[in-house]
């Protein structure tokens, strides 16, 4: 278990995946002893998401072959990968394989890094326009927004620069997913904490949020998605 002493006024407590790493966010003033009652008094939730993760399904390590199963916006590719001597790119064809296209002689380090760059590049075609349909719907202003590589959040918020960012793994999750993430983040522009107020905004705004929460509980873990 890792403790964290932050300047907030309540203790927070995460389970993250792949094996249950329990990490607590708990205010400067409490003591450890209170820190440790609050842990105590959750050990059936903590085993519980625990058991959760284990249930989860989990691709192994990819080799960036023909032959492999990649995930984009929920469904189940069969890698083609093709050898040829032009710009490496990647296309999706029919509604069963993505071609990778690469340089004689790429690793599979480099075959990753175009696979993930093209990743990133389908995000961010999708993520402007659910950014402008929850800015009028909710009456907030993202100032910026990016996608990166992140190991323990889908997404997350600088409430003070109204800046949001999403997981480059969401462009393996199905677009409602990201939908969803994206206004968990935007809603924290208007309440800052995970209390009543943040599930009743949700509730409000997306009253089916709960049900893609669990799709992306229930969806394939990359083998190294959640390293830290």
């Amino acid at each position: 278990m890792d403790v964290v002493r932050k300047g907030i006024k309540n203790l927070h407590l995460g389970v993250y995946p792949p094996h249950g790493r329990v990490r607590v966010a708990a205010p400067l003033a409490l003591n450890d002893e209170a820190v440790r009652l609050a842990v105590i008094g959750k050990l059936g939730w903590i085993k519980r998401q625990r058991a959760r993760f284990e249930d989860q399904p989990r691709q192994s390590k990819r080799e960036m072959v023909s032959g492999e199963s990649h995930y984009f916006l929920g469904q189940r590719y069969r890698l083609n990968v093709v050898v040829q001597n032009s710009p490496a790119r990647v296309a999706i064809r029919n509604k069963r394989t993505i071609h990778l296209f690469v340089r004689e002689g790429s690793d599979t380090a480099r075959r990753e890094r175009v696979l993930l760059a093209w990743y990133r590049q389908q995000l961010k075609a999708l993520i402007p326009p659910f950014i402008g349909q929850w800015e009028a719907a909710m009456g907030v202003k993202v100032a910026d927004w990016g996608v990166k590589q992140m190991k323990t959040k889908w997404g997350a918020c600088n409430i003070e620069a109204r800046r949001i960012w999403l997981n480059l793994e969401l462009a393996k999750k199905p677009v409602q997913c990201l939908e969803y993430i994206v206004v968990h983040e935007m809603v924290h522009l208007l309440e800052r904490h995970h209390n009543d107020r943040f599930t009743k905004l949700m509730d409000s705004f997306m009253p089916q949020w709960w049900l893609h929460r669990a799709e992306l509980n229930r969806a394939p873990l990359g083998h190294a998605t959640w390293k830290y």
